[in-house]
């Protein structure tokens, strides 16, 4: 027993390699396909620093298998898909495995996803010990790897978010009803080229200029229709986003002649900065520490109002949620203490979602994600409380639910929304 122990102690302390800031020039850094646009976005940026970028696209049946080879099914299932991927893409031949490492983002907080790092760091152990890992995190998950950060760098990728929202917004309420296929697609294509134009030039920070060119870019695609059904995405940040995660779930919603309502990145991440600030308040932890993040608030909360204010009065398009009254649809429905995972943010999108107009909703969730079944299934019995009209489905996202069964729960949620709209 005694050494057992003894050995257990030695393998946590393992030796794994490490990504050093003089690696970049040499090294490709491989990232997970979480959200495409937005990450096409942000890898350019980290370009612009020196870092070779590349978002993996592979995926299918092998990648999840390969995921299960190399992690227990009882481990959430965005980790078997990115950990999939990862091992895919690097068997694939195309890399060169001496000069390749992985990034993966982490909030932190208590979720299994706060352990990803360890996780692919021993799947990588078993077929690429020489592969490293980046954590890309800013909660002091792990510190010294590799990546060198200043203000203007980080400007630039919350400004490549906030573009990025909007790209995704726009996109979704003029694909279901453009009058020439491929010409949203277009637009989208259009408003990320010069946005990288403007990130190389230094133009990025024209914020009022750049939102209404993208605003205009999609309000020139031409378009015909009645309103269709609107399809709220609400769930963990994996599933909500990623097509692997999903199975192309806004795919599948247009494909069935509805419009996706997909909230914004940015909400997730001021809920992170705000959670730091409600800490000090309910638990008088990290004083020091929420002064600052209740800075980096006010600056982020103040960029978005103004693309609210701007979107509003465009006026073609719907405009992104307020965060502070999603703060205030969640406190009529759980209390912002609930912070495990994404916890009160699920169902205050929900019920703002509810509240305009969009009372269909897809809940995408990890099979066994105590979090989700809590704050987002949970949830939902007090949401239609306050919103009678909403129509909620859960959908369990794992590797053995078949993307038929999966389908087919989101049809008998449309079937009684077509019912509702005649």
């Amino acid at each position: 027993m005694k050494r057992e122990r003894i050995e257990e102690v030695a393998d946590f302390t393992e030796q794994y390699p490490v990504f050093s800031s003089e690696m970049k020039k040499d090294y490709l850094i491989l990232v997970p396909d979480m959200l495409p646009w937005h990450f096409d976005l942000l890898t350019h940026i980290m370009a612009g620093e020196g870092y070779r970028m590349e978002v993996l696209h592979n995926e299918g049946r092998k990648v999840i298998d390969e995921g299960l080879k190399h992690v227990h099914n009882d481990t959430c299932y965005p980790a078997l898909c990115v950990i999939g991927q990862y091992i895919d893409a690097l068997k694939s031949g195309k890399y060169d495995l001496d000069h390749t490492a992985v990034l993966i983002t982490q909030s932190g907080g208590g979720c299994r996803a706060s352990n990803y790092l360890p996780l692919i760091r021993k799947a990588l152990k078993a077929e690429f010990p020489q592969v490293p890992v980046i954590s890309l995190n800013f909660s002091g998950l792990e510190k010294g790897n590799g990546l060198e950060f200043n203000l203007s760098f980080v400007l630039k990728l919350a400004y490549a978010i906030f573009y990025g929202d909007l790209i995704m917004s726009c996109f979704n309420q003029t694909k279901p009803y453009e009058v020439r296929e491929g010409e949203s697609a277009a637009a989208r294509k259009r408003c990320v080229s010069r946005l990288k134009t403007y990130f190389d030039k230094g133009g990025y920070r024209k914020f009022s200029r750049n939102v209404k060119e993208i605003l205009n870019t999609f309000a020139a695609v031409p378009v015909q229709g009645a309103r269709k059904v609107k399809v709220g995405v609400v769930g963990e940040i994996y599933v909500k986003y990623s097509p692997l995660g999903n199975s192309h779930l806004e795919d599948f919603l247009l494909a069935e002649g509805c419009e996706p309502v997909v909230p914004a990145l940015m909400d997730y991440i001021l809920y992170c900065v705000i959670n730091v600030v409600n800490d000090a308040k309910l638990y008088g932890i990290g004083r020091g520490k929420a002064r600052i993040y209740r800075l980096v608030y006010r600056y982020l909360y103040g960029k978005q109002k103004k693309l609210i204010r701007i979107t509003k009065k465009h006026q073609k398009f719907e405009p992104l949620h307020d965060f502070e009254h999603l703060r205030r649809c969640a406190d009529a429905v759980i209390n912002q203490g609930v912070k495990m995972g994404e916890g009160w943010l699920i169902p205050a999108e929900m019920a703002a979602l509810a509240e305009t107009g969009t009372q269909n909703i897809v809940c995408a969730q990890p099979f066994g994600c105590l979090p989700n079944h809590i704050a987002g299934k949970g949830a939902v019995r007090a949401v239609k409380a306050l919103h009678q009209d909403a129509n909620v489905v859960a959908v369990d996202y794992d590797p053995s639910a078949t993307r038929v069964n999966q389908e087919n729960r989101i049809k008998l949620m449309l079937a009684n929304a077509r019912e509702r709209l005649l």
